[in-house]
């Protein structure tokens, strides 16, 4: 493959370095540029869906990502998963979303999928993700949806034991129900090895996901 840019649009601090090494390890060889904006996050987090300020913002990196030569724009935040559809339209390169691969693999395994998040501005978009990659396969399926309750304000005040307790919890306690799990926040994939008693699938970005935008470059 012929050296790529890759644009990452982030809407946190949180994973940046931590994604930045997985694009260094599986894709060594492309340059990696970062437009990051927690300001974004926050303010769906807010007004609990993304913001016509939020798209103005998000289209405005996708754009300029394209007018610096990128090949493929990343998109690592699912909360503005749909607002990069619609950024989309206004470039000619790939927007890849992190979490495609995971709903992909999730649709192709399971019937009843759970979904986990610590906010409903992830869940919802997730399971919205999942079911439109069922609905193109033609596959019918059930999606549970299930907040973390708390997980986010716990957290958010520096509990990072505290949230990871809950959300093993919540993992735990929806597994009984479903044949598989796709984690809705790539932070998540850490606890998969922390996960006691759950026989199911747990799936997780942004691996996948990173995978998933080197096998598109290596096609453009």
């Amino acid at each position: 493959m012929n050296k790529k840019k890759i644009a990452i649009i982030e809407t946190t601090l949180v994973p940046l370095q931590d994604l930045r090494e997985l694009f260094f390890e599986i894709i060594p060889e492309a340059e990696i540029i970062s437009f990051v904006d927690d300001s974004m996050l926050k303010e769906v987090i807010s007004a609990g869906k993304p913001t016509p300020n939020v798209i103005r913002r998000y289209c405005s990196y996708a754009v300029n990502a394209e007018s610096i030569g990128s090949n493929l724009i990343f998109n690592q935040c699912s909360s503005v998963g749909e607002v990069a559809d619609i950024a989309q339209q206004m470039v000619n390169i790939p927007i890849f979303k992190t979490d495609l691969p995971m709903a992909q693999e999730a649709v192709e395994k399971g019937t009843k999928i759970g979904v986990v998040a610590t906010l409903n501005t992830t869940l919802n978009p997730t399971s919205r993700l999942i079911q439109k990659v069922a609905d193109e396969k033609g596959k019918k399926i059930t999606i549970i949806p299930k907040l973390a309750e708390g997980a986010f304000e716990l957290v958010s005040r520096g509990d990072k034991e505290g949230h990871n307790k809950l959300v093993i919890k919540t993992i735990q306690e929806l597994a009984s129900s479903v044949d598989i799990i796709a984690l809705a926040q790539g932070s998540m994939a850490v606890l998969i090895p922390d996960l006691k008693g759950v026989d199911i699938p747990v799936l997780s970005s942004p691996r996948s996901g990173v995978l998933g935008a080197k096998a598109l470059l290596e096609t453009l």
